[in-house]
C-alpha cells in the first residue's frame, strides 16, 4: 500500500470513530499521514480533558494500528 492509500484508509477509520467520539461532545478530525504517523487534531469537549491520552492512545491509535497496515502511531496536533 502506498502514503495516499494508507491515508485513505486512515481517514476512513477516523470516520467511522467519529460518532463515538462526538458522542461525548468532541470530534477527531484527520490532518495528514507522513512516515508511518498518523496526525488528528482533537476538538470539542476532547481539548483539555483528562482522558485525551487514553482515547488517542487506547481508542484511536489501537484500533488504526489493527485496521491499517504501514501505521506505526498516531499523534496530535
Amino acid at each position: 500500500m502506498d502514503d495516499k492509500q494508507i491515508a485513505q484508509e486512515a481517514q476512513g477509520v477516523i470516520e467511522k470513530l467519529r460518532p463515538y467520539i462526538r458522542r461525548d461532545g468532541g470530534d477527531i478530525k484527520f490532518v495528514k499521514y507522513e512516515d508511518g504517523i498518523v496526525y488528528v487534531q482533537m476538538l470539542g469537549a476532547c481539548v483539555g480533558c483528562s482522558l485525551i491520552d487514553t482515547t488517542l492512545t487506547d481508542g484511536v491509535e489501537a484500533i488504526l494500528l489493527e485496521e491499517v497496515p504501514g501505521i506505526i502511531g498516531v499523534e496530535q496536533i
